[in-house]
């Protein structure tokens, strides 16, 4: 690609408490689901990396799990290290917003925000406002206390204004090479896709039932030709939080196994043969060893 000056390429950091819509946005970006999406706040514990390639530009994306103060525990505090650290070196921040909501936990996140790097405030779930116009004083208030390069309304569920925010932020970007081949949707491993697979349908199955005390472990991955062959733990604090995950008969555990092995095998184009089991292993969200070995720690 040398030569070809009019080539943008650069990172930008998706940054916004949880639950504002980062994984959906940056999702709907790359054209791939490459972060899990649920209803529930904080499902994002790792930063995922995306990489969309235009003609004229390449955005890699970082999505950052969101900053959070409620728990103290070494899995939150690897998390937090895991937003400051994306912040440190991107070309362009993304300030992601529900619109019309702005609280403590959004002024807490602003205040992270590096100030000499341009930062667009996107206001998400941007179709559910009613009276457009009470968003004026709503961004008024905000950029009060923060000069922002640009504000757009987004809907990333509805794919409305998404390619809007990719037109402003290429400006931003530097002219350079590309930093990715142009193939290439994420940095994570199919292992690590995997795994993220079998949790996001963990969240959506058992809903606000099962407390954040699960993770996946994936024991086995085995390329044969086009199969691959992957036995996964689910890891859990509590016996009854194993009861809940196999539920009656196995049958929630059978339902995360397929929904989760039907993702997998569009991703992967091909087939999956997926094994999956629980195991209990208590306090494994403070135990810094597990962590470690679970990827949460001492990855990025």
């Amino acid at each position: 690609m040398s030569g070809h000056s009019a080539i943008r390429s650069g990172y930008i950091a998706l940054v916004g408490r949880p639950n504002v819509g980062k994984s959906t946005l940056l999702n709907r970006l790359v054209g791939e689901k490459i972060s899990i999406v649920s209803r529930k706040a904080q499902t994002t514990r790792h930063r995922v990396m995306g990489i969309l390639t235009r003609p004229d530009a390449q955005f890699v994306f970082i999505d950052t799990p969101g900053f959070q103060t409620r728990f103290a525990n070494a899995l939150n505090r690897a998390m937090n290290r895991g937003v400051t650290q994306a912040l440190a070196a991107v070309d362009v921040v993304f300030f992601v917003l529900e619109a019309g909501v702005f609280d403590a936990r959004d002024a807490a996140v602003l205040r992270l925000l590096p100030p000499d790097t341009p930062t667009l405030l996107v206001l998400n779930k941007s179709d559910r406002v009613r009276d457009k116009a009470s968003l004026l004083p709503f961004v008024a208030q905000i950029a009060a206390g923060r000069e922002f390069a640009a504000v757009l309304p987004v809907s990333a569920a509805h794919d409305r204004k998404t390619n809007d925010l990719l037109d402003v932020a290429r400006k931003f970007l530097p002219r350079t090479e590309l930093l990715f081949p142009v193939d290439e949707i994420t940095d994570r491993n199919e292992r690590f896709l995997a795994a993220e697979y079998i949790r996001e349908k963990l969240f959506r199955l058992l809903g606000d039932e099962l407390p954040y005390a699960a993770a996946v472990e994936i024991e086995k991955f085995a390329a044969e030709g086009n199969l691959r062959r992957i036995h996964a733990a689910i890891v859990v604090d509590k016996d009854n939080h194993k009861a809940m995950v196999i539920g009656r008969g196995g049958e929630t555990l059978k339902r995360i196994a397929s929904e989760a092995r039907q993702d997998m095998e569009r991703l992967f184009d091909g087939k999956v043969y997926l094994e999956i089991w629980v195991k209990v292993k208590s306090g494994w969200a403070d135990n810094e060893r597990l962590l470690k070995s679970l990827g949460y720690l001492g990855r990025d």
